[in-house]
């Protein structure tokens, strides 16, 4: 009986896995459309504008769950069928310019900032919303007809692709999450060495769970992108260089925040490669990187620390996780996170919506703020330990001790480990 049951259930998932990829053959043709935006304004307003569209045959991204997004990020973009004004496919993301809007910085001058989404190319006309979010969850929108018939869509069809290696495959490009690895600050005969830190990457993120417990729905794809300068830009140092995405330490004035503004670069480089995600390796010593949800991770390649950072930066880009350290020199060092406001990402609190975060994890009896104790740090136990998301008071983490917070962590905590799985299983069959 047990095993016509599993029989049973085993039919009916492949029947509806069936449902949701004639669902999307429906709606999208086998192709993607890059739409590249640019975000603009300071602290006290934000604009959105519509650069350029172009399309390449191919769609890499996920074929189910296509209305639905699991975390609501810093923005969204939404399509919806014209005709009918059904949501066909949906995304969430962040971004470095809704970062830089809550420095002191934003509240002095306006800038513009790039910014780029892939997208299935639909079969008939569609609207296209873009929504952004600032930290208070004021929205600033953009609205758009997607026309698959535009001749200024411009076909990307003929751009060879840079060489490109799959460094691990987990399954076929149109099912497994593509995680593509550029190169960054690697010289063209330095390619050997960027394909070693390439691997060491892959290696890396997938003896983490849970992303070990799904390394068959993963691909990883390093791209071969030669810079003409090695190493990076230093702006402190005056010693700018020419690379392929063209980073550089000091962003937003923070002499380790190594970050790149050049989105547009970043996606001319994986023009005709299976990509969802990527990774971009920088060949650089110095400490330093960041990673932003849905956009990239960066960070350097030949510091002590590469491994445990580049899973943390990966953390935050794929799966939306915010840090939880913080700061003890005062809490008017950031203004990321406003404190009447419940955060978006998945672990960390305000206590205004904690019910919708990991109250469900709680041990029972487990006092709030949570006291540190030598056990609960190295058991991961969850509770709601004061201090995350860089303020040391107001805002709450669920363990001591996380690949998220620390460096030495072996593991990311329960909460973060749940929020990774979910984002997976999103994405991938």
């Amino acid at each position: 009986m047990k095993r016509l049951l599993l029989t049973i259930a085993t039919i009916l998932i492949s029947s509806s896995l069936f449902a949701q990829e004639k669902h999307f053959e429906e709606l999208f043709k086998d192709g993607t459309l890059r739409i590249d935006y640019t975000f603009m304004g300071n602290a006290s307003e934000q604009f959105v504008a519509l650069r350029e569209m172009s399309y390449t045959d191919n769609w890499y991204g996920r074929r189910i769950n296509l209305n639905t997004v699991p975390l609501k990020g810093n923005g969204d973009l939404t399509l919806t069928d014209s005709a009918s004004g059904a949501v066909i496919y949906k995304t969430s993301f962040s971004s470095l310019f809704q970062e830089w809007i809550t420095t002191p910085e934003a509240l002095e001058v306006s800038k513009s900032f790039e910014f780029t989404l892939l997208v299935p190319m639909p079969h008939n006309k569609a609207i296209a919303t873009l929504v952004l979010r600032d930290n208070t969850g004021k929205e600033s929108s953009h609205k758009f007809t997607i026309d698959p018939n535009d001749v200024l869509i411009r076909n990307r069809n003929k751009q060879t692709p840079l060489p490109y290696e799959y460094i691990h495959k987990g399954g076929d490009s149109k099912e497994a999450i593509d995680v593509v690895i550029l190169a960054e600050g690697y010289t063209a005969d330095q390619m050997d060495i960027f394909m070693q830190d390439a691997i060491s990457t892959k290696k890396e993120i997938l003896s983490y769970q849970p992303f070990s417990s799904h390394t068959e729905k993963f691909n990883f794809i390093a791209v071969m992108s030669p810079s003409v300068n090695g190493n990076v830009s230093v702006p402190q140092s005056g010693d700018w260089r020419d690379t392929a995405v063209s980073s550089n330490f000091m962003t937003f004035y923070m002499a380790r925040y190594l970050t790149s503004s050049n989105i547009y670069d970043m996606y001319d480089l994986v023009t005709n490669i299976p990509c969802e995600h990527l990774i971009i390796l920088a060949n650089t010593g110095t400490y330093g990187g960041g990673g932003i949800y849905n956009s990239y991770t960066l960070t350097t390649a030949h510091h002590k620390d590469f491994r445990p950072v580049v899973v943390h930066e990966f953390g935050h880009s794929f799966a939306g996780l915010g840090d939880e350290y913080f700061y003890d020199n005062g809490d008017d060092n950031d203004n990321m996170h406003s404190l009447q406001h419940e955060p978006w990402e998945p672990n960390i609190t305000t206590l205004v919506d904690f019910e919708s975060k990991w109250a469900d994890m709680m041990p029972e009896g487990v006092e709030v703020p949570t006291t540190v104790t030598p056990e609960r740090t190295a058991n991961y136990t969850v509770g709601l330990y004061e201090g995350g998301g860089y303020l040391s008071k107001g805002i709450y983490r669920p363990a001591d001790i996380c690949r998220m917070r620390n460096n030495v962590a072996e593991r990311f905590c329960p909460v973060c480990e749940r929020a990774i799985e979910r984002v997976i299983l999103h994405q991938a069959r």
